[in-house]
């Protein structure tokens, strides 16, 4: 060790180890290039900052002010009864529970807010308030107005004539945002799922009943003194989860598609390797795509292309990070600039000249950072500010919103001149085909006019495809940076298994070039490798961002409706995985995919391992009462071989296991074979 690299060492305590801390030789060069800049990162501080063992164990409570009140296991474990209290008497199974649903409540209210703001931008579009955004999905909007219950047809003189789309466009966000907190009823997309869940959801008695109320009553229960009982607790945690999935993020992909199209398959690229050093740089982060999609408008625009090119730059190079980063690529082909551990990195390459957030995943530390060189970190939503002086704050607003992007984007250009003498700009990027929903999907599977996941439950029941995993979620400092998130998928394509991916995992799989037709020949068992060379699709499919994990879900459900394997999403050779996961969200996406019937393994850490009866019940009584589970498995290759054993399992269930002569048969005896 260098004296230079001690003395920094010294005052910033211990470093990093680049190749330790990513497998992405990009973020290796640029946690190297920060720490000779002496400019701290995240991977820095995971190693001086421990985390705290009790509460990775979800068994200390600071509900109230006589706390914290920390509960241990014994050394050992638990051997006999387990005595340990708080203060008011709770046990570690209370405790545990009302932690793990205080973070499904704030999961969900973050993907819900998402849904909300989405909603009310559409209800504006709709009634004509805002110039920047109209309708761009007919189709899709009359398909969601009968999931809504709105009319697309009146009657006159007794005939049914089609209705205006202008009027069917209000009704439907009206209908769409009364889903917050309307006082009567039920969630009305807890329909879209197969029969048999919906009737399930019922007899346990946790249809939602609308998407606020269910996050303030686990907010009202794990307050002290209220609900005591671990299986109550995860019963309301269960109502709130599946107001989340089928509700306020179904509902904010659902309009999010009407208003800036529904995606289709697109080319691109990933890594910090995007960045131009003779262009304008403009990196957008977070998980709102209203402002985004203005911005995308303003930077494409002849005019603002001059203006940049006035300032001596090419012109503008859009790039994004996190689930913003999935939304604009989804629809535009803006390539993907990074994930969520690498969003200070694109920073000190010295190249971004704003950096435009909004909210959810953003590091405070960015302004810090920001400081360091001559980026513009400008923040944009009324409930996402920063305390520091060098941050620019432009509220966004959607009745003048191409304007609030125009000056976004005219800020980044002028900045240009002010970049320093170093920019380090990594070179490594690669290739990719994003775009894919449930639309595509079948489109690629059958056409225009063939259209139908019919293919792929042929291929699942013939054996070439072994079964779906949806491996979704973050990053987490404390594992390696995307190495848990390669080696699962890896692992899962080898052996036959579709991936179907969103979030950080999808910038993770993107930037190991697994997302790309070609991948399927290096990586693939044989099976899964034909029919992605003769559908001409990758292997991992990428659906988009955290709030389209209800993508999978609609997947799903498409895939019981084309017969042939079981009544119900519990009934598929299927299995999910958050191999980083970190943030409260994972685990509202984790229970509401447990509660539809997915077998759901996590990496990392699960906050329950201190509370074995709370444990038990998430592992194990769960899958009796909804036919899904949590697990948990650290180790990346048990981890995937865990999916996959689910997958077999499964498949036996079916009948399906042995191989078999292959026959022309149709649906109709294929689903009197699965009832045999």
């Amino acid at each position: 060790m260098t004296e230079e690299k001690e003395t920094r060492e010294s005052k910033a305590g211990k470093l990093a180890d680049p190749v330790a801390a990513s497998i992405d030789p990009a973020s290796q060069q640029m946690i190297q290039h920060a720490q000779a800049l002496g400019v701290e990162t995240v991977f820095d501080r995971a190693v001086s900052l421990k985390p705290c063992n009790i509460g990775t164990q979800g068994i200390c409570c600071k509900n109230c002010g006589m706390g914290p009140c920390r509960l241990p296991l014994p050394k050992g474990g638990v051997v006999g009864e387990d005595s340990r209290k708080g203060i008011c008497g709770a046990t570690p199974n209370t405790i545990a529970a009302r932690n793990f649903i205080r973070m499904i409540a704030g999961g969900a209210a973050a993907h819900s807010d998402h849904g909300r703001s989405v909603a009310e931008v559409f209800l504006a579009a709709a009634r004509k308030e805002t110039d920047a955004y109209r309708i761009k999905d007919t189709r899709k909007l009359l398909k969601i107005a009968a999931c809504l219950g709105v009319d697309t047809t009146v009657e006159v003189d007794g005939q049914h004539l089609e209705r205006d789309i202008d009027e069917i466009a209000v009704e439907v966000g009206e209908k769409a945002l009364n889903e917050w907190g309307k006082a009567e009823g039920e969630l009305l997309f807890a329909k879209r799922a197969p029969q048999p869940r919906y009737e399930l959801w019922k007899k346990q008695g946790v249809l939602p009943r609308n998407i606020d109320r269910e996050i303030v009553e686990i907010m009202h229960r794990t307050h002290i003194g209220v609900d005591q009982d671990y299986r109550n607790l995860i019963k309301q945690g269960t109502r709130a989860a599946i107001a989340d999935g089928w509700g306020g993020s179904m509902l904010a992909t659902e309009l999010q598609d009407i208003l800036f199209g529904t995606p289709t398959p697109l080319a691109s690229e990933a890594n910090l390797g995007v960045l131009q050093e003779d262009m304008v740089n403009i990196v957008i982060h977070g998980h709102e795509p209203v402002l985004s999609e203005m911005i995308v408008a303003a930077a494409q625009s002849p005019e603002m292309v001059q203006y940049a090119q006035s300032k001596c730059a090419k012109g503008i190079q859009l790039s994004g990070i996190c689930c913003t980063a999935n939304e604009i690529l989804q629809r535009h082909g803006v390539p993907l600039c990074g994930t969520f551990l690498q969003q200070e990195l694109a920073i000190i390459t010295g190249a971004c000249d704003a950096m435009v957030v909004d909210i959810q995943c953003i590091f405070q530390n960015l302004a810090n950072v920001a400081r360091c060189f001559h980026t513009k970190l400008i923040t944009t939503h009324p409930i996402a500010k920063m305390e520091q002086d060098n941050v620019i704050h432009i509220e966004f607003d959607e009745h003048y919103a191409l304007e609030d992007a125009q000056q976004i984007v005219k800020m980044a250009i002028e900045n240009f001149r002010n970049r320093g003498a170093e920019v380090m700009i990594p070179k490594q990027k690669s290739p990719i085909v994003a775009g894919f929903g449930v639309e595509s999907i079948e489109y690629h599977l059958g056409g225009t006019f063939r259209g139908s996941y019919y293919t792929l439950n042929d291929n699942i029941i013939n054996g070439r495809i072994r079964g779906i995993g949806g491996v979704v979620g973050c990053n987490n400092v404390r594992t390696r940076h995307n190495a848990s998130h390669i080696e699962i998928v890896k692992q899962l394509i080898k052996n036959d298994v579709i991936v179907l991916t969103t979030g950080c995992n999808a910038i993770a799989c993107a930037m190991e070039g697994l997302l790309t037709p070609e991948s399927a020949k290096v990586f693939c068992g044989a099976g899964l490798a034909e029919i992605c060379e003769t559908v001409g699709i990758p292997p991992v499919l990428h659906l988009g961002s955290c709030v389209d994990n209800s993508r999978i879900l609609l997947a799903a459900t498409e895939v019981v409706k084309a017969g042939g394997l079981g009544n119900d999403i519990s009934d598929l050779p299927a299995a999910g995985s958050a191999p980083e996961w970190m943030s409260e969200k994972a685990i509202s996406i984790g229970h509401y995919f447990v509660v539809s019937g997915v077998y759901t393994v996590f990496g990392v850490t699960l906050p329950v391992a201190g509370a074995p009866a709370f444990q038990k019940y998430l592992f194990e009584d769960l899958e009796k009462m909804y036919g899904g589970m949590w697990d948990l498995k650290v180790d990346p290759v048990k981890h995937a071989q865990k999916m996959i054993a689910h997958i077999d399992q499964k498949r036996r269930e079916l009948g399906i296991h042995r191989a078999r002569e292959r026959i022309m048969v149709d649906m109709a005896a294929r689903r009197e074979l699965a009832e045999a």
